[in-house]
């Protein structure tokens, strides 16, 4: 496999952005840019073979520069959100931007997604790294961050996260690609099969915080565990539902016999696709997106329930909650963890 390399487009301020499109024997194609990292087609083939682009993004760096739903982009330094962006580490309280009304969320007003990252070819695929700096959105301590895309001949892309801290800090990283296995363009995502290996999830306040608790999915329309369309449940009368207009949920993921397990199956009955989502992170979020408004690839309108999320994830404000697992780097301490979408 080679990585096939194009200037993207030049930023604002005069910067280069490069595309980096990675493709397997089968056909299954990717394509990355140095702009946050981010994944921004993924060609899959249908039942009939048929070669079909799976993810929302943009057709140029305007698009990215401009986003606020994230297609895409690697999420960090903390993913998801933190209550009133204030947290205690190592007896010190720290404050980050508000970015979400009274809350932090995914990094910040120019987190890892608003970013330019150097990139690595790969044997099988590339490797975007850049050095976040102490202070950087407010999070204290320098992080050294690799994420890499690698694509396999099994139609699998992987997703490899590295980070190293040089003093205390926190670490949530994810992805925040939106997916339609119809097609980016094709209309909502409604009668989607989806399956979630997780029988509790965290329920969240008016502002989409976790409250702390740990609630059981079992007899709610949070239970995906049998697997069910995920539209079935999704304007019922549930309070965690009607106040965010659809799912936007951290789901507490079943351990499982490794640390590294499948967690997620989705497939659209047109199409045929099957998507099979493998992680060693403790948790997802599932986000049906509630409030999408976008014009995207093609001139294609995104608009709400147009696409689905499931970002693996330590859970939202972990460091303000000692029984939610929680990813605090002390110095000199490094991460790795792993997600896995394949197709099937």
């Amino acid at each position: 496999m080679r990585a096939e390399l194009r200037l993207f487009g030049k930023t604002k301020d005069g910067r280069d952005v490069y595309a980096y499109a990675l493709q397997n024997k089968a056909g299954m194609r990717a394509e990355c840019i140095t702009y946050g990292a981010t994944l921004r087609t993924l060609m899959v083939p249908g039942k009939s073979g048929k070669l079909t682009d799976v993810v929302l993004g943009y057709d140029d760096i305007a698009g990215y520069e401009n986003d606020v739903c994230f297609f895409g982009a690697t999420i960090g330094r903390f993913g998801n959100r933190i209550r009133g962006g204030r947290f205690w580490l190592n007896g010190k309280n720290y404050a980050l931007p508000l970015n979400d009304g009274p809350n932090h969320l995914h990094g910040g007003k120019c987190g890892f997604n608003k970013r330019i990252w150097q990139a690595e070819v790969l044997e099988d695929g590339v490797a975007f790294s850049r050095y976040s700096p102490d202070g950087e959105e407010g999070y204290p301590g320098g992080l050294s961050v690799t994420v890499s895309y690698r694509l396999s001949e099994d139609n699998a892309l992987v997703i490899a996260y590295c980070a190293a801290a040089d003093d205390a800090t926190l670490v949530n990283l994810t992805n925040h690609s939106y997916f339609n296995l119809a097609g980016h363009d094709s209309g909502n995502i409604l009668a989607h099969h989806l399956t979630i290996d997780a029988p509790f999830y965290t329920p969240g306040d008016s502002g989409c915080v976790p409250t702390g608790e740990i609630a059981a999915v079992a007899n709610t329309p949070m239970d995906f565990t049998a697997g069910k369309p995920i539209g079935q449940d999704i304007r019922c009368d549930f309070a965690q539902l009607r106040q965010f207009g659809g799912y936007d949920h951290n789901f507490v993921l079943k351990n499982g016999d490794a640390p590294f397990r499948k967690i997620a199956l989705v497939q659209d009955p047109v199409s045929g696709r099957k998507m099979q989502v493998s992680t060693d992170l403790p948790g997802v979020q599932l986000y049906t997106g509630n409030g999408t408004a976008a014009t995207g690839k093609g001139g294609a309108k995104y608009e709400p329930y147009c696409a689905f999320c499931l970002e693996t994830q330590y859970f939202p404000d972990c460091a303000n909650h000692r029984h939610f697992e929680g990813p605090v780097l002390q110095k000199g301490a490094s991460l790795l963890t792993t997600t896995e979408y394949r197709f099937i």
